[in-house]
């Protein structure tokens, strides 16, 4: 069993590194495949909303357990070493003001539900 104080450390760790990739997708010295992965994954992590939503038993909680983990980790093997340690210092500075949110992922998000609940109904109209 993992102890709750690493548990916590680990935690902590994602965060920065989280909001480290948030500051670094916008540095020209980032390749441009990076970004674009990274503003997927900081757009999902920072959303309100999840693809998943956590009032769903245990599929709700999974996806932000595995899903944002992977993908803060391979975001950091794309950046430059000296980009990240840069910006992982910032985000150290930065993170007792607050957890950023996304609005724009969150619309693109809610689009995709919406969508789907409208796929949803067509399909059982055409069903009756």
């Amino acid at each position: 069993m993992v102890p709750v104080g690493a548990l916590k450390q680990r935690a902590e760790e994602l965060k920065i590194n989280l909001y480290a990739v948030y500051l670094a997708y916008k540095d020209p010295r980032v390749p441009w495949h990076a970004r674009v992965f990274a503003a997927c994954v900081v757009g999902y992590a920072f959303s309100p909303i999840d693809l998943i939503p956590d009032f769903i038993p245990v599929l709700g909680y999974l996806d932000d357990l595995v899903l944002i983990p992977l993908g803060v980790a391979a975001t950091l093997k794309m950046i430059p070493p000296q980009v990240l340690a840069e910006y992982r210092q910032k985000a150290q500075a930065a993170l007792g003001q607050g957890k950023p949110k996304n609005w724009v992922a969150a619309g693109v998000i809610v689009t995709v539900w919406l969508l789907l609940a409208a796929l949803v109904v067509i399909l059982i109209l055409r069903a009756v």
